[in-house]
């Protein structure tokens, strides 16, 4: 192991607060996690008019959203090594200018590829941002306040998704597209320079193993299973289209399956040299185990369900795009905001307090959906979306903490590489499932004369179903978590 010369070692020793250097660096981090989770929640109510007004088909251009999925799938599960290999400021600043250009791409763009290039280089940046959000958090901040801290990331998880779809329909309605990339670049900017001026190097960097065949066959594995899952949500087409859109997505999860298997005997092979590229050896660790299942189900319950709801909003309720956003903000601003309240009630209590309750209300809003229709009111489904939101603000945090908390210092890089690709993954299974069972029986219904309204009903309801049965898996593990043991402060990095 050896120290980067330009850095200023910090470690969680101060009983009383945290560094103000650390604390400044966690700022810039949350402010850069932010405006990335935003640009990426902006993008699926904006593919309809962006296929206008570039001329090309819908199957086209669901690739903005695929190919942005397919690279962060890719970036993610290297960050366990980059975190380990570069200093904090050398990866902030990479990922953040790699945001802003990609950005400025997508501003500029006067055709497919070039704006479908710019998503792509936008990814790239956005998946590194929060694996190193939450790797400096966790070697930052002392163990007594982890929770408090961790509901600040909650509150970037929850808020930018709120604030994206309702932001991006009243955009789309007033100003046009390219001033949702607008909006977002001169924040990126912003971040860039006070990054530029205030990023510290914080701890030590290690000479991480790098292993030129775990690479590729990573990104094959969670990029196949990626994409695949993306094409089962995408099939929105005719019958044809759905067909073939479906060949595709389980040709892609088979062949993503085939290189997870052969990724994961490789980490295990080079493990045994203690030179993995990703450590596996997170699974060790019971608690973490049992969080990260959690934290998958939860995130395919909360995107599968932002993805849904606005198209039955639209299609059943008759709302438009903005009144559709806005039928989500409520209940995700009171996720956002009640995310550091969570995290003091994590730090004096343990998880259990919020994660059991949690579960609970996410299991219970999922099956009241199940019975939504054409009559059901709109203020009806606003408080039932703040109870799931309510669910949601009571997951995240425990699970956050509880997860990385359970590690080693030295994994903690890893552990969060792992937890933000499975959650990426969950994710977009969450998005397939729900929107392809919703979309296939929407084209039934209209197959046999039903109106679109009457067609897509059945649908929600039962995608709902399915992913409230599978949400009752996170209300039993609840009560398995456990808040880790506050570990020595001096422990060594490696």
């Amino acid at each position: 192991m050896t120290t980067d010369t330009g850095s200023m070692p910090v470690t969680p020793q101060h009983k009383d607060g945290i560094d103000p250097a650390g604390m400044r660096v966690i700022w810039l981090l949350l402010v850069a996690a932010f405006v990335a989770i935003l640009n990426e929640t902006t993008m699926a109510i904006a593919i309809p008019e962006l296929n206008v007004a570039l001329g090309i088909p819908p199957e086209q251009g669901q690739w903005f959203t695929s190919a942005f999925m397919l690279t962060m799938a890719v970036v993610i599960p290297t960050t366990g090594y980059v975190v380990q290999r570069f200093t904090t400021r050398q990866v902030f600043l990479a990922a953040i200018t790699t945001f802003a250009l990609g950005t400025a791409l997508c501003l500029v763009s006067h055709g497919f590829l070039p704006l479908l290039l710019g998503r792509i280089v936008q990814a790239a940046g956005t998946g590194i941002m929060l694996p190193l959000l939450m790797t400096t958090m966790m070697n930052v901040v002392p163990p007594h306040s982890r929770g408090r801290m961790m509901g600040r990331v909650g509150l970037v998880i929850s808020l930018a998704p709120a604030i994206g779809p309702t932001m991006s329909g009243i955009v789309l309605d007033n100003l046009g597209w390219r001033w949702l990339f607008g909006i977002v670049l001169p924040i990126a900017l912003i971040a860039m320079a006070l990054g530029a001026k205030w990023m510290t190097n914080l701890g030590e960097t290690v000479r991480a193993p790098f292993d030129a065949i775990s690479v590729p066959l990573s990104a094959l594995a969670f990029g196949g299973l990626v994409f695949g899952l993306s094409q089962f949500g995408g099939a929105h087409g005719g019958d044809a289209g759905g067909s073939s859109a479906t060949v595709v997505g389980w040709s892609f999860v088979a062949a993503g399956i085939l290189f997870l298997a052969l990724f994961v005997w490789r980490q295990l092979a080079l493990q045994r040299k203690d030179a993995p590229f990703l450590d596996l050896r997170v699974f060790g660790s019971r608690n973490y185990a049992l969080s990260v299942i959690i934290m998958a189900v939860v995130a395919l319950a909360m995107f599968g369900t932002f993805s849904l709801l606005p198209l039955f909003l639209q299609t059943v309720a008759g709302l438009s795009a903005a009144q559709s956003g806005m039928v989500l903000l409520p209940g995700s601003l009171l996720m956002g905001l009640l995310g550091p309240v969570m995290g003091r009630i994590y730090d004096a209590q343990g998880p259990r307090v919020l994660l059991i309750p949690g579960t609970i209300m996410i299991a219970t809003a999922m099956f009241f959906y199940s019975r939504v229709g054409e009559d059901t009111p709109v203020w009806m489904l606003v408080i039932v979306q703040s109870v799931m939101s309510l669910g949601l603000a009571g997951s995240f945090t425990p699970l956050f903490s509880a997860s990385l908390g359970s590690l080693k210092r030295h994994l903690y890089s890893h552990g969060s590489a792992v937890l933000n690709t499975l959650q990426q993954v969950a994710g977009a299974a969450g998005t397939a499932m729900l929107v392809a069972i919703y979309s296939g029986a929407l084209h039934s219904g209209e197959a046999a004369g039903q109106t679109a309204a009457q067609a897509a009903a059945p649908g929600a309801r039962a995608a709902f179903l399915l992913a409230g049965c599978i949400a009752l898996v996170p209300v039993v593990l609840a009560f398995l978590i456990r808040k880790p043991e506050d570990q020595d402060e001096h422990e060594p990095a490696a």
